[in-house]
């Protein structure tokens, strides 16, 4: 079918009177509109106070004469005296569909108990499903995702239209598939639920401790039913995710590492765990800024006689300043007592000099002073007890400095996560070996462990593996042994040789997170976690396009590591830039590579795009600075025009 049409029915009386913003109603409004959840598009949108008869008059309204295919309900169904939706929807509908609303409330159990205070309604009236959800914008979409892997059918059912030849997991169940085919779509299905990004604590810990124990003590073969290549699903069964959405679940995941105390000096690279304060003040006593004289400012502009000199290093008490004489001084040396002012030597004249003409006995001050001039009072640069360091900063050459500056010697630091690179493919062989026939060079794990290096991300090169199960098993078993995080490059896509997810899925009980981003390039990345050995381990499942890995690598693997090494900023830095030409726009959100030129004279940074945006061609990355993040393609808009700005996420920052 082309889409469904949805109705989203706030029920609130708050938000029917404007006194509050219906947050989660236009949340559902976005996810519907980004194809997030199933193909629809949002028709009908309204609020009404928690009135039975306002509730009832609509529904009956979008199904009677609008037509609607599905209406969602959000709000009024708790145990408060004013919920009244259950009963109101009960009145409309002619058939119940109690098997969404065990679904429904099963699921939002394993989130938490109070859904047990829930009294979900689902039923059918003519060719409209109607199901009710929760008031807050995280009930409600949990409660849609639940119910959205048979949303489609049962609209397709009741509006009489044939269903796709590419079934889904639950329709193959419902009709009985064969027991060996069946066994495979069980896997792959208890890894994709679309509510799995939301399970949190018990439930994923307890998950991945049952499989855990079954995977530890078995064989060696891989669990993972992958011979049924006919069977396979044509399309993807996972939902279609944003950017910000897949973004914000895999910082989600992102544990801060342990903390350590490190010399000084071997701290480098990491992100301090402790906020730094300065024991002493910046300078400390007040300094001169020139090299010249230092003065009394009210003596004003004429004759002094230099009674000695005061340089850097030297203590201020060596001299004192009084009318009539100056003391000539260098830059950064203490300013003598008496002396509230310094008169650089480039307004000065020699008058007398000894006879020997190596000492300046007097001189002549060309212009009159101001009090303070050319002087760094006590304590201008950091005052004492000043925080000049936040947690959460990532120590560089300059933050180095400042530790030195302040005398610490010994700094808190949060530890850094191992992270083990994976490749996957039978056609992958390793650099240094001869070409064989059939096969290329495994550029992917050159690329991901030569950018963990940069950002100074501890990294374990796990080899390549190839497209059998066992093999893959054993790989990643190997991998997880030595690292929190494992980046995988291939194995994700709808090949029948893409079997990551389930090895992941059967093998160790891993739970996929999400496994379709809308985005090019990167549609296929995967996220998911496991607990092994009994450790949290986050797997990251990146495309085999050389492109695609290095570019999700920077929207997900690094302010992944970032976030885990406790570095507050965690994303790369975002700037706007001006296009040099004009870019057609891709159906999908792009992220184009691109250079930067600074032009004298411009606001904005000029972007030069590098050519075919193949994903596969790694030379569109080579002298890449920055991706230009693109909207995608509408009917209205198809293309943006040279000169206009769009944002730029900086690469290698």
């Amino acid at each position: 079918m082309s889409g469904i049409k949805v109705g989203i029915l706030t029920v609130s009386d708050r938000c029917s009177r404007g006194e509050a913003e219906d947050t989660a109603g236009a949340n559902l409004k976005d996810l519907i509109a980004k194809n997030t959840l199933f193909r629809g598009q949002v028709v009908e949108y309204c609020c009404v106070p928690d009135e039975v008869d306002q509730i009832k008059e609509m529904l009956l309204k979008w199904c009677d004469e609008k037509k609607v295919n599905l209406i969602v309900t959000v709000g009024g169904t708790g145990a408060a005296p004013r919920d009244v939706t259950p009963e109101a929807v009960k009145e409309v509908i002619e058939r119940e569909a109690s098997g969404m609303c065990i679904n429904m409330m099963t699921q939002s159990l394993k989130v938490t108990p109070l859904a047990m205070l829930s009294r979900p309604v689902c039923g059918y009236r003519l060719e409209s499903l109607i199901v009710t959800v929760p008031g807050s914008r995280k009930g409600s979409e949990e409660c849609v995702r639940f119910l959205a892997p048979a949303i489609p059918h049962a609209i397709d059912l009741l509006t009489g239209q044939k269903t796709s030849v590419e079934k889904t997991h639950v329709q193959l169940q419902a009709e009985g598939v064969k027991a060996g085919h069946a066994h495979h779509h069980h896997h792959h299905h208890s890894s994709h639920q679309p509510h799995c990004h939301f399970n949190r604590g018990h439930h994923h810990h307890h998950q991945g401790h049952h499989h855990h124990h079954a995977n530890e003590s078995g064989n060696g073969e891989s669990k993972a039913d992958v011979t049924a290549v006919c069977r396979r699903p044509r399309k993807s069964p996972y939902p279609m995710i944003s950017v910000t959405q897949a973004t914000e679940i895999v910082l989600s995941h992102a544990e801060k590492g342990s903390t350590r105390t490190l010399p000084m000096l071997e701290a480098l690279g990491f992100v301090l765990a402790e906020d730094i304060f300065a024991k002493d003040p910046l300078p400390p006593f007040p300094a001169s800024i020139k090299d010249g004289y230092a003065v009394l400012s009210q003596d004003g502009a004429g004759a002094r006689k230099v009674g000695g000199d005061a340089t850097a290093g030297c203590g201020p008490e060596d001299h004192t300043v009084t009318s009539g004489m100056c003391i000539r001084i260098n830059t950064g040396a203490p300013v003598p007592p008496g002396a509230d002012a310094v008169v650089q030597v480039e307004d000065t004249e020699l008058v007398k000099e000894s006879d020997d003409g190596k000492t300046e006995l007097e001189i002549k001050i060309l212009k009159a002073p101001s009090a303070g001039q050319d002087i760094r009072p006590l304590g201008c640069d950091i005052a004492v007890g000043e925080k000049i360091l936040a947690s959460g900063t990532l120590l560089g050459p300059p933050e180095m400095g400042l530790l030195a500056t302040v005398g610490v010697t010994h700094v808190t630091v949060t530890s850094k996560p191992t992270v083990a690179v994976l490749s996957t493919g039978n056609e992958l062989q390793e650099p240094g070996e001869q070409l064989r026939e059939g096969h290329i060079r495994d550029s992917n794990k050159t690329t991901l462990v030569s950018l963990l290096h940069q950002h100074n991300i501890p990294v374990v090169d796990a080899g390549i593996a190839k497209d059998d199960p066992t093999t893959l098993l054993a790989a990643l078993r190997k991998a997880l042994d030595q690292a929190s995080i494992l980046v995988t490059t291939g194995s994700v896509s709808m090949g029948e040789r893409d079997i990551l997810r389930p090895v992941l899925t059967s093998d160790f009980g891993a739970e996929i997170h999400f496994a379709q981003v809308f985005m090019k390039p990167g549609k296929p990345t995967t996220f998911a976690t496991c607990l092994y050995k009994g450790e949290k381990k986050l797997i990251l499942g990146l495309p085999g396009n050389p492109v695609s890995a290095i570019v999700t690598s920077n929207l997900y693997l690094l302010p992944l590591c970032r976030k885990m090494s406790g570095r507050s900023a965690v994303e790369n830095t975002c700037i706007k830039v001006k296009l040099a030409s004009t870019i057609v726009l891709d159906p999908r959100p792009e992220y184009h590579r691109a250079t930067l030129c600074w032009i004298p004279g411009e606001d904005f940074a000029v972007a030069y795009s590098t050519g075919n945006q193949l994903s596969s061609r790694l030379l569109s990355m080579a002298s890449a600075q920055a991706l230009l993040r693109l909207p995608p393609r509408t009917e209205q808009t198809k293309s943006i025009a040279e000169g206009t700005l769009v944002d730029a996420l900086l690469l290698g920052m």
